[in-house]
This record gives C-alpha cells, sequence and structure tokens, in this order.
C-alpha cells in the first residue's frame, strides 16, 4: 500500500488514522531497528528507545561519548552509548512536543494534527 508523501490528519479521517495505526507495528523503530510499538514523542519507536528517550529528558543528564560521536544505534548496540542514541533520537525529531499533540488527539481535543510523513508499506 502507498500513501501520499504527506497527509494532513484531520479529526474527520478516523478511518486514515485506524489504517496509520493498524501499520505502525510492521514499520520498525525509527532510532534502533527494533520492533515498534507506535508513535512516541513525536517518532515511531519501540519501548525501549521511548522509555530512553523519557528519562533523558526528565532530568539533567550529561552524557559522553567514549568514541567518535558515530556510534552504531541499532537493536545489538542502542545500550553502549547514550551520547548518540539521544544525538539519534534528537536528529529523527522526537521531542517532548510530539508526546503532546498525541495526548491531545485521545482526549478528544480539538487541536489541529501535523502532517505526518507517511512511508510505503508493503
Amino acid at each position: 500500500m502507498h500513501l501520499d508523501d504527506t497527509i494532513p490528519y484531520t479529526q474527520s479521517s478516523n478511518t486514515l488514522l485506524l489504517l496509520f495505526a493498524a501499520q505502525i507495528e510492521i514499520i520498525p523503530c525509527k532510532v534502533c531497528g527494533d520492533k515498534s510499538s507506535g508513535v512516541h514523542y513525536g517518532v515511531i519507536t519501540c519501548e525501549g528507545c521511548k522509555g530512553f528517550f523519557r528519562r533523558s529528558q526528565s532530568s539533567v543528564v550529561n552524557y559522553q561519548c567514549p568514541r567518535q560521536k558515530n556510534c552504531v544505534v541499532d537493536r545489538v548496540n542502542r545500550n553502549r552509548c547514550q551520547y548518540c542514541r539521544l544525538q539519534k533520537c534528537l536528529q529523527l525529531g522526537m521531542s517532548r512536543d510530539g508526546e503532546l499533540w498525541v495526548r491531545n488527539l485521545a482526549q478528544g481535543q480539538q487541536e489541529p494534527l501535523p502532517v505526518l510523513q507517511a512511508t510505503e508499506v508493503s
């Protein structure tokens, strides 16, 4: 199935939103490639990366990279360098604001939703 490159989500597009939600689990985590569990902080991620990002935002952190600040962040190596993992989260657009619009939608608030990038799913 192929969706348009950009699809504005509105309250009236419930069918499209349900279709998108059903397909999220087959899209791997954008941070580490593990099985995703949903859109967290604005990015499709797994539970591990969701929790890591939440913890990194809830306290003052000063992560240091022991290498050259270009560590591989994948399912196997994601816990080896917190600095590079957080940088990848931020580069992908994870933010606390990303979580707010999801909560607002779940609570039925009438706020405009951001435009999400759709991907081709076969």
